[in-house]
């Protein structure tokens, strides 16, 4: 496997892992798919951890002004599923630090773990192991932004965009392969509810 792994590679994994999965799966938005991945199943095994993250982070190295920030580049994820690529990537890169932002209870807003503070105008990667819908990494680059951070890239696994997924604009996003999922809104207008596929609920 090279340096960077292709997207073949990367897919790969995933599927010998049991990250990746095909079939019928209903999100808790309410979307329908024909697929369903969970990255931190492939990343419970170190070698596969460090293989993605070396990887994704040697992907972020070929930009030359990101490359110029890392002494100074800090890291910041969602707890929980993004810590262990946060901290891979930020281990690979040898980046400043990491952050993690979280909802103390359903439905709040995200906020830093108590005594983090991102300082006045620190450079800042967001990080997370898929985008979806790309809600956790708007909400959090709104938060590091609050504080005075500057988000100056997006970085993901692997990228999955469902019908809704945010649009960052110019900032860059980085990503390790793009799966390209059929989404339906609602078992309505599924095909796989009309051809009587059995559903699975899943919690992400």
């Amino acid at each position: 496997m090279e340096l960077v792994p292709t997207q073949d590679e990367v897919l790969n994994l995933l599927r010998e892992t049991g990250a990746l999965r095909d079939g019928h799966f209903i999100y808790t938005n309410g979307l329908h798919a024909n697929e369903y991945l969970q990255v931190p199943l492939a990343m419970r095994n170190y070698q596969h951890a460090r293989t993605l993250s070396v990887g994704l982070s040697r992907l972020l190295r070929a930009n030359a002004e990101l490359r110029a920030m890392i002494p100074q580049l800090s890291v910041v994820a969602p707890a929980t599923a993004g810590l262990p690529v946060a901290y891979g990537v930020c281990e690979a890169l040898r980046a400043h630090k990491v952050y993690w932002a979280e909802n103390e209870a359903a439905g709040e807003p995200m906020r830093f773990r108590q005594f983090l503070k991102i300082e006045p105008g620190e450079k800042v990667l967001l990080v997370d192991d898929i985008l979806r819908s790309g809600k956790k990494l708007t909400e959090m680059k709104k938060l590091v932004e609050a504080n005075g951070g500057e988000v100056v890239a997006l970085a993901v696994m692997i990228y999955q965009p469902n019908p809704v997924a945010a649009d960052f604009g110019s900032l860059p996003l980085y990503y390790l392969a793009k799966l390209d999922a059929l989404y339906y809104r609602d078992s309505a207008s599924c095909e796989l509810c009309k051809k009587g596929e059995e559903a699975t609920q899943v919690l992400f």
